[in-house]
């Protein structure tokens, strides 16, 4: 695991369409119990190389019900995302993730984690790459119906603070979705 990290974070196969270039940002060892599969690191992520180092960092660990120090702990959580790198800003926020990046570690990456129980998606970008079958589903359907996907799934939708419109369009998830991902990751964590 530890080569299989070191040759992601090397890794400048997207050099040309990084506006700040390469910086994979990446915490995952065999031993993680929880898989996090993100979309790509924010600018304050690229800056500091934390994954989750930002606001929607502190909203993920609020929905999770974990702290900081349990969140970044890689025998816990693998924090994985779509795009290793900040793919630049575009004119609504962040650009995409750049669509190299899954295609050629993920599978790599997640075959070397046995011991994992569950798979959080987070946001459109990770629920279309892994729920391939569910196309022409949108993310509220997916996360309305995160018990389809279990046990190996839990579609979210993503915690920045520019989805605070679904969030009050959607008063569900507060409701009635977070607290199953709270059991469940309490669970897995506390097994």
């Amino acid at each position: 695991m530890k080569k299989l990290l070191s040759e992601i974070k090397s890794c400048d196969h997207c050099m040309p369409h990084l506006e700040l270039g390469p910086r994979p940002v990446v915490a995952a060892n065999a031993n993680s119990k929880i898989i996090i599969i993100g979309q790509a690191p924010g600018k304050k992520v690229h800056q500091s190389g934390i994954p989750w180092d930002d606001p929607s960092g502190e909203q993920l660990r609020y929905w999770l019900d974990v702290d900081e120090l349990t969140f970044h702990d890689p025998d816990k959580f693998a924090l994985i995302p779509m795009g290793f790198c900040y793919p630049g800003k575009g004119r609504g926020g962040d650009l995409p993730p750049r669509p190299e990046c899954a295609p050629k570690w993920h599978d790599q990456i997640l075959g070397k984690m046995p011991q994992a129980k569950l798979t959080i998606l987070i946001g459109s970008y990770s629920q279309s790459y892994y729920l391939k079958q569910e196309q022409g589903i949108n993310l509220t359907e997916r996360v309305k119906n995160y018990s389809k996907y279990l046990p190996e799934y839990f579609p979210i939708p993503h915690p920045s603070p520019r989805n605070r419109f679904w969030l009050s369009k959607n008063l569900w998830f507060e409701a009635d979705v977070l607290p199953v991902l709270r059991q469940k990751v309490f669970e897995i964590l506390n097994d």
